[in-house]
């Protein structure tokens, strides 16, 4: 049986243990969503599990969603479709990239996987793009595809957040802060709704102020809120600092972390910890929101810049 069922999957809650945490007396866990599924791990399950369910359950045999080259959700959704016995297409942003496809694959192993999967994919320019939410394009899309569900950006939208609720269990209550890495808003909107009274704390991947209105949409609680000094320059930026640390990190803890999104997250917590932040005994549940494929992706560009590679 796939991991796509009625079935309500808890992954373990894993103690960090770190000189720098002891000595901020401050008890940290991460919850290991990454380890749901090679393919479909972490947030990507969960926001994809009811889109699922809801695209069979209205008869449909394709599934239509968007992204970046290197996007996560992407290659979740390629495998998920193929798990499932769904077609699946990608709009994805950059032209250039069907130019020579065999150079791309080569090249891109999120597009090479996704493609593996049976992806069926159309590259746009990054102006068409913008146009991804528009009722006109998805028109357009419609005309050229036939009869299809689609999936937002990011995967984000109601049932998305549906699944997001499941990432906490009833015994989570015991810790006092959960922390989230951020992207579309949709992981940390469920989180936020399934907490007990405690504070949620999201990561920002990207610049901007526009995730709280994003995040309002989905949530009426304003026991949360947003970090955002830990983007490190903006969305798939990194430097050689956050490299180290997610080699240290892996070394240490025996759990990689993706470049994009947890590094962000993991940093940003041993730093506030660093500089007395968080309250004395405060216990801290860090969500770990899968993403890994990513790393081979970010490898080749760190390997042209010549900056250090992340341990694989």
């Amino acid at each position: 049986m796939h991991i796509f069922s009625s079935e309500t999957i808890h992954p373990i809650n894993q103690s960090i243990t770190h000189p720098l945490l002891a000595a901020a007396n401050v008890f940290l866990d991460v919850k290991r969503e990454d380890q749901i599924h090679e393919q479909v791990s972490g947030n990507k399950f969960r926001k994809l599990k009811y889109n699922l369910f809801e695209a069979k359950a209205l008869g449909y045999d394709t599934i239509l969603t968007f992204g970046g080259a290197y996007s996560n959700h992407i290659a979740a959704t390629a495998a998920a479709g193929k798990m499932v016995g769904l077609h699946t297409i990608g709009i994805i942003r950059g032209e250039e990239l069907a130019k020579n496809l065999e150079k791309t694959f080569a090249e891109n192993d999120t597009l090479a996987f996704a493609a593996s999967c049976g992806m069926q994919f159309k590259f746009i320019s990054r102006s068409t793009y913008r146009n991804k939410t528009s009722a006109t394009f998805l028109e357009q899309l419609k005309a050229e595809f036939g009869s299809h569900y689609v999936i937002p950006e990011g995967g984000t939208n109601t049932l998305a957040i549906k699944g997001c609720e499941e990432i906490l269990t009833p015994q989570d209550t015991n810790y006092d802060l959960i922390c989230c890495a951020v992207g579309t808003g949709g992981t940390i909107s469920g989180i936020i709704n399934s907490a007990k009274d405690q504070k949620v704390l999201g990561f920002p991947a990207l610049k901007g102020d526009f995730l709280y209105d994003e995040i309002k949409k989905y949530t009426a609680s304003t026991h949360w809120d947003l970090v955002k000094e830990y983007h490190f320059g903006g969305y798939g930026k990194i430097n050689k600092e956050l490299i180290e640390f997610i080699n240290m990190f892996r070394k240490q803890q025996s759990i990689p972390l993706d470049p994009i999104y947890t590094a962000k997250m993991f940093f940003g917590i041993f730093d506030m910890a660093q500089k007395g932040v968080f309250p004395k005994n405060t216990r801290i549940l860090a969500v770990h929101t899968g993403g890994l494929q990513g790393i081979a992706g970010m490898n080749k560009k760190l390997e042209k810049k010549k900056l250090p590679l992340i341990t694989i």
